[in-house]
């Protein structure tokens, strides 16, 4: 069977800020990596933010336009191990992990934690804010930018980042804080029209912005 066709995706309301936002979502340990973006800059990285409020706060001191996380805004339907979309995104663009029904997640494995932390920042976010808040899975962001990853993931991203067209990116980065830039970036494409959607999933037209081909 052939994969599904992506509906583009288009943002819901005119837009009047120039910021747009990326989160990277972990367990509780490691909380939520934060990204910020202007036209072409990179305007600040914000590691390890502990909770949903924080997280929310950090975000609120910048107004973005549209908030890109990096964790599924829905669990499967009931009785299902995955979410349609996952299944149409991986055979469209590259892998992606399974998001099984509300009952199991609510078992508390730690596995599935960081998804339950993700859940809880997409409710704040969705209680106040400035934004439109979007689903992203920044391995396929990186993929459509640069193509399918050949070798570690880190030095992958590493590189790819730096064809992105950001200004002031640090000279070092962790996976999570390229992750949280990725999502920014794809918020930011979103806001522009240059995107797909793959059910709640916004991934990036083939080729690197500004230079799609």
């Amino acid at each position: 069977m052939s994969p599904a066709t992506p509906a583009p995706a288009t943002p819901s309301r005119p837009k009047s800020s120039s910021a747009w936002a990326g989160v990277d979502v972990g367990g509780r340990r490691k909380g939520f990596d934060l990204a910020v973006l202007d036209d072409d800059r990179l305007v600040e990285s914000i590691p390890r933010v502990s909770s949903a409020e924080s997280a929310r706060r950090a975000l609120a001191a910048h107004r973005p336009q549209v908030v890109a996380i990096d964790s599924p805004r829905s669990a499967a339907m009931a009785g299902r191990t995955l979410r349609e979309c996952e299944r149409e995104l991986r055979d469209a663009v590259c892998g992606i992990r399974w998001t099984p029904d509300q009952r199991e997640l609510d078992q508390g494995s730690a596995y599935y934690e960081w998804i339950r932390l993700g859940l809880e920042l997409y409710e704040a976010l969705a209680e106040v804010g400035p934004w439109e808040v979007i689903e992203v899975f920044p391995t396929a962001s990186w993929t459509r930018w640069v193509g399918r990853r050949r070798g570690a993931r880190a030095a992958w991203t590493r590189a790819a980042l730096w064809r992105l067209p950001l200004r002031e990116l640090p000279s070092r980065t962790q996976q999570d804080a390229r992750d949280a830039i990725a999502a920014a970036v794809t918020a930011r494409q979103y806001a522009l029209g240059e995107t797909d959607r793959f059910g709640p999933i916004v991934v990036p037209k083939p080729g690197l912005p500004g230079r799609r081909a």
